[in-house]
């Protein structure tokens, strides 16, 4: 399941109108500490909400209707992972009325974590499979190590 370039454009605006309308409360950052992404298989749709359920943006994405169920979450999560590197990029990102730290997270139909597609913290850290990949095994190693000493 590719994106067309129709989609990730409207995937692309609907992310930055959704920035766009995190409040301002009394002129202070807000504190949100997810922002969450869910994609509709049977629908098509992604709605993105704040921490208090608040829908900030609603799209159809016309190619998650023709997806496998069992590799949907999986496409859907390579994708906004995708879309959020380019308003990453692009700026979209510095100058939000939002406390650190916060993420960008794919949640279900239940609202139940998927994955975590971006942190923002004082640095921005993408988290994915290459990043994560061994590290328990390397930190047994490390514990074992200081151990034996």
């Amino acid at each position: 399941m590719n994106l067309g370039m129709q989609s990730q454009t409207e995937i692309l605006k609907a992310l930055k109108e959704a920035l766009g309308k995190l409040p301002l409360e009394g002129g202070q950052m807000t504190l949100v500490s997810d922002i969450h992404l869910q994609p509709c298989m049977d629908s098509g749709e992604l709605a993105i909400f704040d921490d208090d359920d608040h829908e900030l943006a609603r799209i159809t994405v016309t190619e998650w209707t023709d997806c496998i169920p069992e590799d949907f979450y999986t496409q859907a999560e390579s994708q906004l992972r995708a879309m959020l590197q380019v308003v990453e990029k692009d700026g979209s990102l510095d100058n939000l009325p939002l406390m650190k730290p916060y993420s960008f997270v794919l949640v279900d139909d239940e609202h139940e974590t998927v994955a975590e597609l971006l942190l923002i913290d004082d640095e921005t850290v993408m988290l994915d499979d290459g990043l994560l990949k061994g590290l328990d095994e390397e930190l047994d190693a490390f514990l074992k190590e200081l151990l034996e000493e």
